[in-house]
C-alpha cells in the first residue's frame, strides 16, 4: 500500500466557480438547475439542466466551452498547489465523456470555426500551459477516476514527480436529443436513490487535481492522500450497470488502499438517480458492507450538479476532500423516500451534518461496465 498527495485541487460546475464555492452551496443544498439555455428549447421535451452559465447570450452556445472548463480547473489546482502555470514535461490526464463533441457540433450545423486538431484538448493545453504530455481517456462517467488511476500508476513507477489529473464534460446537444427521446417524461431534478426517481439529468462541469511525489514544505495546500484506485470493466452491459462488478470495484480498491469496510468513514456515492444504477450500485455496496453498512455516512453531488460524466467522479473526490477538511458532509437533496434497496444506509439528506472523516470512498461507474473507485484519506 502506498498513498500520494493531493495539493491543489480546482473546480468549476453549476454550483460554484471553484471548490469552496461549490463545496459551500452543496452544503448549503443549492442546486444548479436551470432551464435549458444552450439549445432551441422548443425541439425538446424536457428543459431543465445543470448547466454553467457562462455563455454570452441564452441559446449562443461557442466553440471549445469544453477546452476553457477544463483549462479553468487546471488553471485554479496549479495555483493552489503553488505551482507556476507551465505543464512542460508534467503528465496532464483528463477523462472526459464527449470531448469537445459540441464544438463539432456547431462547426457541422452552423459553420463555426473548428478543426479536427482541437477535438482533443492537448492543443488547448499546450498554447495556455505549454504542455507536452497530455493524454485524453475516454470511459464514460468513471473517465477522470481512471485518469486518477493512470496517474498513480506513472507516480508510483516513478514516471514523472507530479501529475495533473482532470476531468470535463459539457452537454452537447446530439447527447441531450437522444436523452430527450428516451425520457418521455423527463425529470425535473436529479433524485438519487428515491424511490420516486425518473432518472438522470445532465450537468456541465470540470475538475482537477495536483498530486505530486513528495510536495516541498510551505509549496501549496495538502488536502489529502489517494491511497489508492481500483478499476474494471464486467461488460456485463451496454447500459445497464452490473451489481458484481461494481463490487469487484470496490474491493479492489479497498485492498490497494489496505483498508476494510468498517474504516470507511464516508461513501461519495455515483448515484445518478437512474433506477438501474441506483438499485446496482446500493446493491453492491450492501454487498462489499454486509454487517457494517449502516457504519459509513452516504451522500452524493449529482442532485446538486447534475450529472457532470467524465468530471464527476474527480468533482466527488474534491468535495471528499474538502467533506474532511471541514468535518462537515454535504447532503442528497432531493431524496424525500429513500428507495427500498438502500434500507440500513446512513444517507445523509436534506441538510449537512458535522462529521469526523478520516477516509472516504469515490465511486464512479460509466456505460460498458466501466467501473472506479477511488479511496482517499485525510491530511491528518
Amino acid at each position: 500500500m502506498s498513498r500520494w498527495p493531493v495539493t491543489g485541487v480546482g473546480a468549476v460546475a453549476s454550483v460554484g466557480d471553484d471548490p469552496d464555492e461549490i463545496f459551500r452551496n452543496l452544503c448549503d443544498g443549492r442546486s444548479g438547475i436551470g432551464t435549458l439555455r444552450g439549445f432551441n428549447r422548443d425541439w425538446y421535451n424536457a428543459d431543465h439542466l445543470y448547466e454553467v452559465d457562462n455563455r454570452a447570450s441564452r441559446g449562443a452556445d461557442t466553440v471549445g466551452r469544453a477546452s476553457a472548463l477544463l483549462a479553468e480547473a487546471i488553471g485554479q489546482a496549479l495555483r493552489d498547489a503553488g505551482l507556476p502555470e507551465d505543464l512542460r514535461g508534467i503528465p496532464v490526464l483528463i477523462g472526459t465523456g464527449l470531448r469537445e463533441l459540441r464544438s463539432l457540433e456547431l462547426w457541422w450545423r452552423d459553420g463555426a470555426d473548428f478543426d479536427a486538431a482541437r477535438m482533443h484538448f492537448g492543443t488547448a493545453l499546450r498554447e495556455r500551459f505549454g504542455a507536452d504530455d497530455t493524454h485524453t481517456i475516454s470511459n464514460a462517467c468513471s473517465a477522470s477516476l481512471y485518469a486518477l488511476a493512470l496517474g498513480i500508476d506513472l507516480l508510483e513507477c516513478q514516471e514523472c514527480d507530479t501529475v495533473v489529473v482532470a476531468g470535463v464534460d459539457v452537454i452537447t446537444e446530439s447527447m441531450f436529443g437522444l436523452s430527450d427521446r428516451l425520457q418521455l417524461d423527463p425529470p425535473d431534478r436529479l433524485r438519487p436513490f428515491d424511490r420516486d426517481r425518473k432518472g438522470t439529468v445532465m450537468g456541465e462541469g470540470a475538475s482537477a487535481v495536483v498530486l505530486r511525489r513528495t510536495p516541498e514544505p510551505g509549496q501549496g495546500a495538502m488536502y489529502g492522500w489517494v491511497r489508492g484506485v481500483g478499476v474494471n470493466c464486467d461488460a456485463f452491459h451496454a447500459t445497464a450497470p452490473d451489481p458484481g462488478g461494481i463490487a469487484l470495484a470496490i474491493r479492489e480498491a479497498h485492498t490497494r488502499a489496505g483498508v476494510k469496510p468498517e474504516d470507511v468513514d464516508l461513501v461519495m456515492v455515483h448515484g445518478t438517480g437512474t433506477p438501474l444504477n441506483d438499485a446496482a450500485e446500493a446493491t453492491a455496496l450492501a454487498d462489499v458492507y454486509g454487517q457494517h453498512i449502516s457504519g459509513p455516512l452516504m451522500s452524493g453531488v449529482k442532485s446538486m450538479t447534475g450529472h457532470t460524466s467524465g468530471a464527476s467522479g474527480v468533482l466527488s473526490l474534491i468535495v471528499a476532500l474538502k467533506a474532511m477538511r471541514e468535518q462537515r458532509v454535504p447532503p442528497i437533496t432531493g431524496l424525500d423516500h429513500p428507495a427500498p434497496e438502500t434500507d440500513g444506509f446512513r444517507l445523509v439528506r436534506g441538510e449537512a451534518v458535522p462529521a469526523p472523516v478520516r477516509l472516504a470512498q469515490v465511486d464512479a461507474f460509466g456505460f460498458g461496465g466501466i467501473n472506479a473507485v477511488a479511496v482517499v484519506e485525510a491530511a491528518k
